[in-house]
């Protein structure tokens, strides 16, 4: 078992399978075959890999998809992003999130399929949320305001519209996609931009609660 310790927990294991799976899912879907032909790889019992991987293909998926969150991070460390401006930071850590996965597109395009399932879009919704999450925090965001919510939610989007261009990109350096991302991320920026305009506006203009008080409860 390469590169795991000498007695690795099942969570060690799940994370080891999760970069290995893809590499089978490609050809056999998101299959318990995939799983046993990852587990033969890494020299992992089959039966150790199913309890470690538990779900089917929406656990492998899941598995999969965190370790492109720790490819992500691990391409993008905290000086590398220490240098750029938050657009800059977002496009960078979309992209290498992206290129992650590169190797294993159509594992990619058959993992989406899946997540495309109505049973799975409470699933499909997490783990978008969670892909954005982990982006916005490397990207340094610390807001805990409805803000925190809103930039997510705007995230998820761009990400999930940048990955279908993706899957059919063939240009050098997927020269398509980034000029489409560059453009949603300015898309974002500027409704950011706008976003706190309006509520600095909100905050100077009056208060009707403030003023009925003080109908009924005038200044001495």
């Amino acid at each position: 078992m390469s590169d795991l310790p000498l007695d690795p927990t099942l969570d060690e294991i799940r994370d080891h399978l999760a970069a290995i799976i893809p590499l089978h899912a490609g050809f056999d879907g998101w299959t318990p075959l995939a799983l046993e032909r990852a587990a033969e790889q890494a020299g992992v019992d089959a039966d150790v890999a199913r309890l470690a991987v538990q779900g089917g293909a929406t656990a492998m998926i899941d598995a999969w998809f965190a370790a492109l969150d720790r490819a992500m991070e691990a391409a993008l460390p905290p000086e590398k992003l220490g240098a750029m401006k938050i657009r800059e930071k977002i496009a960078a850590l979309v992209m290498a999130r992206s290129e992650a996965a590169a190797p294993n597109r159509e594992a990619l395009r058959r993992a989406l399929a899946i997540l495309a399932m109505p049973q799975n879009a409470m699933l499909a919704a997490r783990l978008a949320w969670r892909a954005a999450d982990h982006m916005w925090r490397l990207a340094g965001d610390t807001s805990a305001d409805y803000n925190h919510y809103t930039k997510r939610l705007t995230l998820a989007g761009v990400y999930g519209s940048t990955l279908m261009v993706f899957l059919n990109d063939d240009t050098p350096d997927h020269a398509d996609t980034r000029a489409f991302l560059d453009r949603r991320v300015d898309g974002v920026m500027r409704f950011e931009k706008t976003k706190a305009q309006l509520l600095r506006r909100r905050d100077h203009m009056p208060s009707l609660s403030r003023f009925i008080g003080r109908l009924r409860y005038p200044a001495v």
